[in-house]
C-alpha cells in the first residue's frame, strides 16, 4: 500500500494576475528541497538481531554488500566501539527500550520475567509526547506477553500456531521482506503527528538459511548471506521514507543486538558466553534535517544502555529519573569528551538454565575482565579475539577490573528487580526451543554469585550437544535426541534441563513409561518446574493413569492460573473418570484463560448439550464455529446440538459446512 500520489482534487477561481505570480513562485522554489515540517521529527529503529558489526561493509568487512546500512553510517554517525549489556535477544531489546542494565529491569534472560508495566519505555515516553508508535517483530521470543509491547499503539508479532507441534517450525519466526512489508502498511496509513516505528529483523540469526539469490551468492558463508538479505530489505524501507519526503525528517536508529560466536571459543551461536564476538554490535544514528551535527565517528566504547536517553536528547525530550543509561548526544553530534556508562556485561544462561555459574563482566581502558570460577582478563588492544588469559599475569590490573565491575553492580542493582515473575507457558516455550533457545527456566536464578558452581567454559561442550539434540527434536529425530542427551548425563546426571529433554523425547516417541520416569526425576530435582510437571500429567493421561494425571494437572494450575491447555487437558481426564460436572467447569476454565480458545468452547458447548443445557451448549459453540471456522469438527458439533434443538435446516448447514472444510 502506498501514499496516493495526488491527496486531492479542488476547483480554483483565480484571477490572471494571481495566477501569474502563482507560476513564478513555484518556479522558484521547486529548486530548493521540500520544506521541514514543524512537527517533530520521527524515529525510526531498527534492530537487526544476531549482527556482528565485523560483518558489515561499512565497520571495514569487503567480502559483503551492505549499501543500505553502509548509506546510513555515510549520512549520519557511526559507533566503533558499542556493545550490548547482554548477549541475548529479550533482555538486549529491554536495555535497548528501556536504557536500564538487567539489575534493574531484573530482565536477565527469555524465561521467567514480564517487563514490568510501570517501566517507562521509548514508546511509552513517545507516546505520551503524540507520537504514533508501531512495532513490527520477526521473531517469537520478542513475543507481547514479555511486555515488550507497552506503549505501541500497533504491535505486530502474530505467532499463532498450535502447542508443540513440530510441523510450524518456519513460523516462530518471519523473514525480513515480510517484517518489512508489515512495517509498510503501517506507514502508509495516515497520520497527523510524528510516529515512532520499531523495526525488528531476525534473519541473521541461527539457523541461517538465506533466500535466492543470497544462499548462492554467499554459500560460503550463509551468515553474511543472511545479513546482505536483510539489508535489501531495510532499502525498501529507507526507499520509502525518501520517496514520501520523511527520510530527512526522520532520526534512523540501526543497531545489533548482540553478536554471534561463529565458532570462536567453542561457541556457535550467542548468550552463553560474554566475549566481544557476542557483545559488539554496531550501532549507527541518522540524524534529522534539524538536528545539526558535525561528527561523524564516536570512537568511545558505549553501551546500549545510553541508546534511549540519547534519543530523547536529540527529540529534546526529558528522560525520566529512573534511566540509568546517559544522554550523550552532544558526544554523538559534535565529539564532545563525556564519560559514557560502563561497559558492563552478563550473561545467566547457564545459571538460569542448567545451574552453573553464571558470567558478569566489564570493560574499561583496553581491558576486558570475565568474572567467573575461573576469572579471565583480556587486553583487547592486543589481544583482540580474547585468547589470552592474562588474569594470573596481570594480578594487579585484574584486582582493579574485579573491584570496579563490583562498584558497578552495587551502584546500578535496585533494591528489588522491577520485573514481573512469570510462568513460560508450553506453547511459548516450545516456540523459543524452535527458534535455538533452551526455555527451561528451571535452574537457579538468583543474582548472586556462587563460586561453587561449574564455569561454563568448562561445559560449553555439553551445551551444544544439548542444543544440537534440541534441534534433533524438533525436526523429529527422537532417537538421535534422546542419544545425544544421554551422552550428557555423564557429567550432568543431576540436570533438570536434560531430564525434562528427555522426558519430551520419551513421550514424542510414545514411549509414556520412560517419559514418566524422567519428568519426575526432573521434578526431584526442581519440584515447582512447571512446564515438568504439566508433561508428567500428559504423559500419565497417555498411559490411561486419568487419576495421576488429574493430580498433576490440577498442580499445573497451581503452578501457572495461565495455563489454559492444563485446563483442557484436566476436563478430558475429568471426562474419562465420569466426573462430568468438574469436567464441565475444567472446560469453561479454559476458555475464561483464553477466550479465543476455539477447541475449549468446543468440549465446553459438547457437554453442556450432554447435560441438557442445550441452549447454553450451543452459544459455546457458535463461538467455537467463529473462532475456527475452518475446522470440520466444530460445525459437526455445531449441527449436533441444532439437531438436539429441533433446528433441523440450520442444523444441515452446518453439516454442510462440515464436509466442505473436510475436503
Amino acid at each position: 500500500m502506498r501514499f496516493s500520489d495526488t491527496f486531492f482534487r479542488a476547483a480554483w477561481v483565480v484571477s490572471a494576475p494571481l495566477l501569474l505570480s502563482m507560476v513564478l513562485i513555484s518556479g522558484v522554489m521547486a529548486q530548493k528541497p521540500p520544506s521541514r515540517p514543524a512537527s517533530r521529527p520521527n524515529v525510526l529503529l531498527v534492530t537487526i538481531d544476531t549482527l556482528r558489526s565485523d560483518y558489515l561493509h561499512c565497520y571495514g568487512y569487503p567480502q559483503i554488500e551492505t549499501p543500505s546500512i553502509d548509506s546510513l553510517a555515510a549520512a549520519g554517525i557511526r559507533f566503533e566501539q558499542a556493545y550490548t549489556p547482554v548477549p541475548i535477544t529479550l533482555p538486549s531489546h529491554t536495555v535497548i527500550l528501556t536504557g536500564t542494565y538487567p539489575m534493574m529491569s531484573g530482565m536477565h534472560d527469555f524465561s521467567g520475567n514480564n517487563l514490568n508495566p510501570a517501566q517507562a519505555t521509548l514508546a511509552t515516553i513517545l507516546r505520551a509526547r503524540g507520537y504514533d508508535t508501531g512495532a513490527v517483530i520477526a521473531a517469537a521470543v520478542l513475543d507481547r506477553r514479555f511486555g515488550l509491547n507497552r506503549g505501541f499503539d500497533f504491535y505486530y508479532d502474530h505467532f499463532n500456531f498450535g502447542r508443540l507441534s513440530e510441523g510450524n517450525l518456519d513460523f516462530m519466526e518471519r523473514p525480513a521482506n515480510e517484517v518489512v512489508d508489515q512495517a509498510l502498511k503501517w506507514l502508509a496509513k495516515p497520520r497527523k503527528g510524528p510516529f515512532f516505528l520499531w523495526v525488528h529483523l531476525y534473519d541473521p540469526h541461527h539457523p541461517y538459511n538465506p533466500p535466492p539469490p543470497f544462499n548462492q551468492l554467499y554459500k560460503e558463508n550463509l551468515y553474511a548471506g543472511e545479513i546482505a538479505f536483510a539489508d535489501t530489505q531495510l532499502a525498501r524501507l529507507l526507499a520509502y521514507l525518501k520517496q514520501h519526503s520523511a527520510y530527512d525528517h526522520t532520526v534512523v536508529v540501526l543497531s545489533g543486538d548482540h553478536g554471534e560466536g561463529l565458532g570462536e571459543h567453542g561457541e556457535k551461536t550467542h548468550g552463553f558466553f560474554t566475549y566481544n564476538s557476542t557483545l559488539h554490535v554496531p550501532l549507527i544514528i541518522k540524524p534529522s534535517v534539524n538536528i545539526k551535527f558535525n561528527n561523524r565517528l564516536v570512537k568511545s566504547g558505549v553501551s546500549l544502555v545510553d541508546l534511549m536517553p540519547t534519543v530523547l536528547g536529540l527529540l529534546n525530550i526529558p528522560i525520566p529519573p529512573k534511566v540509568q543509561g546517559k544522554n550523550l548526544d552532544k558526544m554523538v553530534l559534535h565529539g564532545d569528551d563525556m564519560e559514557p556508562s560502563p561497559l558492563y556485561s552478563e550473561t545467566y544462561l547457564p545459571r538460569i538454565h542448567f545451574n552453573w555459574s553464571e558470567l558478569r563482566g566489564l570493560s574499561a581502558k583496553n581491558y576486558h575482565f570475565i568474572d567467573a570460577p575461573k576469572p579471565e582478563l583480556y587486553d583487547i588492544s592486543s589481544d583482540p579475539g580474547e585468547l589470552h588469559n592474562l588474569y594470573v599475569d596481570k594480578n594487579a590490573v585484574s584486582s582493579e577490573m574485579r573491584s570496579q565491575l563490583t562498584a558497578t553492580v552495587r551502584h546500578y542493582t535496585a533494591d528489588h528487580e522491577l520485573a514481573q515473575k512469570s510462568t513460560l507457558d508450553p506453547q511459548l516455550a516450545d516456540r523459543l526451543r524452535s527458534l535455538g533457545y533452551t526455555a527451561f527456566a528451571a535452574g537457579d536464578d538468583s543474582p548472586v554469585s556462587d563460586r561453587q558452581l561449574p564455569d561454563p567454559k568448562d561445559r560449553i561442550q555439553v551445551y551444544e550437544t544439548v542444543t544440537e539434540a534440541i534441534d534433533d527434536s524438533q525436526h523429529g529425530k527422537y532417537q538421535d535426541s534422546i542419544e545425544k542427551l544421554k551422552t550428557t548425563l555423564v557429567t550432568e546426571h543431576d540436570s533438570v534441563p536434560i531430564h525434562y529433554l528427555l522426558g519430551l523425547n520419551y513421550y514424542r516417541t510414545k514411549d509414556f513409561a520412560n517419559s514418566v520416569t524422567e519428568f519426575k526425576r526432573a521434578l526431584e530435582l526442581s519440584p515447582n518446574y512447571m512446564l515438568a510437571v504439566f508433561n508428567l500429567g500428559l504423559a500419565n493421561a497417555a498411559l490411561g493413569d486419568d487419576v495421576e494425571a488429574s493430580k498433576y494437572l490440577k498442580r499445573t494450575l497451581e503452578l501457572d492460573p495461565t495455563n489454559f491447555g492444563a485446563a483442557f487437558d484436566l476436563g478430558v481426564t475429568y471426562l474419562h473418570q465420569n466426573m462430568i460436572p468438574a469436567s464441565t467447569e475444567a472446560f469453561r476454565q479454559s476458555v475464561t484463560i483464553n477466550p479465543d480458545f476455539a477447541p475449549g468452547y468446543k468440549a465446553l458447548g459438547e457437554m453442556l448439550v450432554y447435560e441438557g443445557k442445550v441452549d447454553e451448549g450451543l452459544k459455546e459453540l457458535r463461538k467455537a464455529v467463529r473462532l475456527e471456522p475452518r475446522d470440520p469438527r466444530n460445525h459437526e458439533a455445531l449441527a449436533k446440538a441444532l439437531e438436539a434443538k429441533g433446528l433441523h435446516m440450520e442444523a444441515a448447514e452446518e453439516m454442510r459446512q462440515a464436509q466442505e472444510q473436510a475436503r
